[in-house]
């Protein structure tokens, strides 16, 4: 048994690492070699509709018990490391309590009526595998970046958010919350809050092979009972609570006596989901479902100077509020991708041109949008597309892209340079469908105007990225709800 924790453990922190170095992306090298770990996440699998995923995480849980949630989950593994912190400085420190089925309900339900109401961007604020990338993303990139520049590296760009003292709000929050839990509780926000556990947990009651007391052996120590994170281990009753239970195996590998062992269900040996004297509480099965429905995202960048043509430093740009928010082209729609992105972040990340930033609107709280003060959305960039884990935002080629508008771009003549009668064509020269002109006006004296072709603009947001015009830009994209052809 020491050796099946030996190797949980290692391939704990395998994936671990694994998903930490896709979200940091140094140098763009991680996405390639790394996308299979983002797709192995169960959220994001349900919304893609992976189901190869699914059922492998369900069919995993149905033989073995939770071993997803100690082994690929990075936030699990995360509470892990706390809860060992925890273990250093005290010993022996749980003692087995009964599972609180009301507050799991409670949660799954509170998660399924934000999803109901058009909120999801509060709804995965508790979904392990986004908040973990929230995490990294806004916290440790930031930090790994400014050591990366420290000592001379190059190639790897993070910058803060753009209203960093709300959005680091949230990852703090997790961070402080979640870590606190483990180190004092050990898997307690797993098996009260975490969705995703509350799922698995209504598979692993039934697992085939689970961890079980040979009674005869048993001497009663309660050292199991002490060192299990999960706090699911009865020793008086001989009883461990295998919903709660996430098979790390810390009490087969610490039993002196051998008493427990992983063995088929009803083998003998008395081992049971619950007590003897509890009834199955089958009614958190029709939950199941809920956990289809997931939405949000988050991302990191600051405002800074920019360079226009490469001549001069220019003042920073205030951004416009857009009445709908632009998203990227292979979304589709507005609608389908607030309700498959699991803010994951990893579209963020992979952006060359760090085009999407967090949303700090409350029913899209952290769900990316595209922004262009640091640049524009290339025609021949399809790198979000090809990252997502969801499907929020399908992969698709040049082609596809540039046949798709995502928003069209709007004037605002009284801000324009023509009407100062400063000869500026920056938005018609770096359109790159030609949707920008620039013609003579009819006004006396006739200063030219800009005109905008709607019916072939991609929404690349060039011509708002590269207008001179501060600190409001003279002409800026508005979304689309629903994406069109061109």
């Amino acid at each position: 048994m020491k050796a099946l924790r030996t190797l949980r453990i290692v391939l704990a922190l395998g994936f671990l690492t694994a998903v930490t170095l896709l979200f940091l992306n140094p140098g763009d090298l991680m996405h390639p070699c790394l996308d299979w770990v983002a797709r192995l996440q169960f959220l994001p699998a349900v919304l893609s509709l992976n189901f190869v995923v699914v059922v492998a995480v369900l069919l995993v849980t149905l033989l073995v018990g939770r071993v997803y949630c100690s082994v690929v989950c990075p936030l699990g593994v995360m509470q892990d490391l706390f809860s060992w912190l925890g273990g250093k400085v005290k010993k022996n420190r749980f003692r087995y309590t009964r599972g609180l089925p009301v507050v799991r309900i409670l949660f799954l339900v509170a998660f399924v009526l934000l999803m109901l109401l058009g909120m999801g961007g509060l709804a995965i604020l508790i979904a392990p595998y986004s908040a973990y990338g929230r995490i990294v993303t806004m916290l440790l990139a930031p930090a790994a970046a400014w050591l990366t520049r420290l000592v001379g590296a190059i190639g790897w760009e993070v910058t803060a958010p753009a209203k960093a003292g709300l959005l680091l709000l949230v990852p703090v929050a997790t961070l402080l919350v979640v870590g606190a839990m483990s180190f004092f509780w050990g898997r307690l926000w797993c098996n009260t809050v975490c969705p995703v556990g509350s799922t698995l947990g209504l598979f692993s009651r039934f697992s085939l092979i689970r961890p079980t007391f040979d009674t005869a052996k048993c001497n009663g120590c309660r050292k199991c009972e002490r060192n299990c994170k999960a706090m699911c281990i009865d020793v008086a009753n001989h009883h461990i609570d295998t919903s709660r239970c996430v098979d790390c195996m810390d009490c087969m590998a610490g039993c002196s006596q051998g008493a427990l062992s992983l063995r088929l269900a009803g083998c003998g040996c008395k081992s049971s989901s619950e007590p003897r004297e509890e009834k199955v509480d089958s009614s958190r099965r029709k939950f199941l479902a809920t956990t289809a429905a997931v939405g949000t995202v988050m991302a990191v960048e600051a405002q800074e100077k920019k360079i226009d043509g490469g001549l001069a430093a220019i003042e920073g740009r205030k951004l416009r509020e857009r009445h709908v928010p632009l998203k990227p082209a292979g979304a589709k729609s507005v609608s389908r991708f607030d309700s498959r992105c699991t803010a994951c972040q990893l579209c963020v990340s992979a952006c060359p041109d760090h085009v999407l930033r967090p949303s700090t609107g409350l029913n899209t709280l952290l769900q990316p949008e595209m922004v262009f003060d640091k640049g524009f959305c290339r025609p021949d960039c399809t790198r979000c597309g090809e990252v997502c884990p969801t499907g929020a935002i399908l992969p698709i080629d040049v082609p596809q892209k540039t046949s798709v508008s995502v928003g069209h771009a709007i004037t605002d003549p009284a801000l324009c340079l023509l009407a100062q009668g400063v000869n500026c064509d920056a938005c018609s020269r770096h359109c790159p469908t030609g949707a920008i002109q620039v013609f003579p006006g009819n006004g006396n004296p006739p200063h030219p105007v800009v005109t905008v072709n709607e019916s072939v603009c991609l929404g690349c947001g060039a011509c708002e990225y590269y207008c001179p015009v501060r600190p409001v830009s003279a002409i800026y994209v508005e979304g689309r709800e629903v994406h069109t052809s061109i």
